[in-house]
């Protein structure tokens, strides 16, 4: 297992937390604390990290917003590596794209809402979707994150990404194998550093309407006033999961302070101090009955830890 000291000498003594709770680091607001919880403030420092993390045989965690994250509450025994910090964004005109866009470059750590407004702010269009997308662009890439027609895969061009044994490369959208909720940054266990999206020149007050129009159409639809991890389930083929729950009549079904959303049935929610045990038992309750009721396997869109 890793040392203390020894984190502390690769990223600093103030980088370096001990039992974190990862209740203050998921939207879901639930999780218990991390034996390690550190913030890289370079690649070169991650990399570090991650050598150190397999020469010790620590396991480690690359985490995001912890969006679409369900945390045990018994927390994680290792080494929470959060890349927040990686969140430059800039822009350049296109070389190799068609021509006429503008490529922006985003960090792993840059949350989709703040790069949707910088994109809208240029007139850049393609990216209205992610305006209200909770996560940071790491994740998006590494799960094609969508809403409302749009995906990554659509404006994305290529993305710089770190194996875990600290190597760096560059892929291209094709490379990237997207589809829904895929990529290939999953099935290698790759690490998301930067990607570059290229976007097409537009009207900024369209641009702005749109994401406006969007964001109200998630607040009304959506229960965005609790801690959740988005969409529970992934969509299955030929259904809405929401529309599966609400019509197996788990609407407001609950374990503790963990229930389906009465607003939308696609979302669990905390609505206090719920746990990862209420989370579960709601979830496998939904799971079990929409089969029961319907013969159709809900599959988890979160990824447990």
């Amino acid at each position: 297992m890793v040392q203390l000291a020894d984190l502390q000498r690769i990223a600093g003594e103030q980088a370096v937390r001990l039992q974190e709770p990862m209740s203050a680091h998921t939207t879901f607001r639930i999780g218990g604390p991390a034996d390690y919880f550190v913030e890289p403030g370079s690649e070169s420092v991650l990399k570090e990290l991650l050598l150190l993390c397999r020469e010790t045989e620590t396991p480690f965690f690359i985490l995001g917003n912890g969006s679409n994250l369900l945390v045990s509450d018994e927390g994680y025994r290792g080494v929470m590596i959060s890349l927040r910090g990686f969140d430059e964004i800039s822009f350049r005109e296109g070389e190799s794209t068609e021509a006429g866009k503008t490529i922006m470059t985003a960090g792993c750590g840059v949350l989709l809402s703040k790069a949707a407004m910088q994109a809208a702010e240029r007139g850049l269009t393609g990216f209205e979707f992610a305006g209200g997308i909770p996560g940071t662009l790491g994740g998006a890439v590494t799960m094609n994150a969508g809403a409302y027609g749009g995906e990554i895969r659509d404006v994305i061009f290529s993305a710089r990404v770190m194996t875990k044994a600290g190597d760096v490369r560059e892929l291209s959208a094709e490379e990237l194998d997207l589809s829904y909720r895929h990529s290939i940054i999953q099935e290698k266990d790759l690490i998301v550093l930067s990607a570059d999206f290229a976007f097409a020149h537009g009207d900024e007050e369209q641009i702005k309407e749109q994401m406006r129009q969007l964001n109200t159409q998630r607040r009304e639809k959506q229960p965005l006033e609790y801690g959740s991890a988005g969409s529970t389930f992934k969509r299955p083929e030929g259904y809405f999961a929401g529309k599966l729950i609400q019509d197996a009549g788990l609407k407001g079904y609950r374990s503790g302070d963990v229930m389906v959303s009465e607003k939308h049935s696609g979302f669990v929610v905390n609505v206090g101090k719920g746990t990862c045990g209420d989370a579960m038992r709601v979830i496998e309750h939904v799971q079990r009955t929409v089969y029961e009721q319907f013969g159709v396997e809900l599959e988890l869109e979160v990824k447990r830890v």
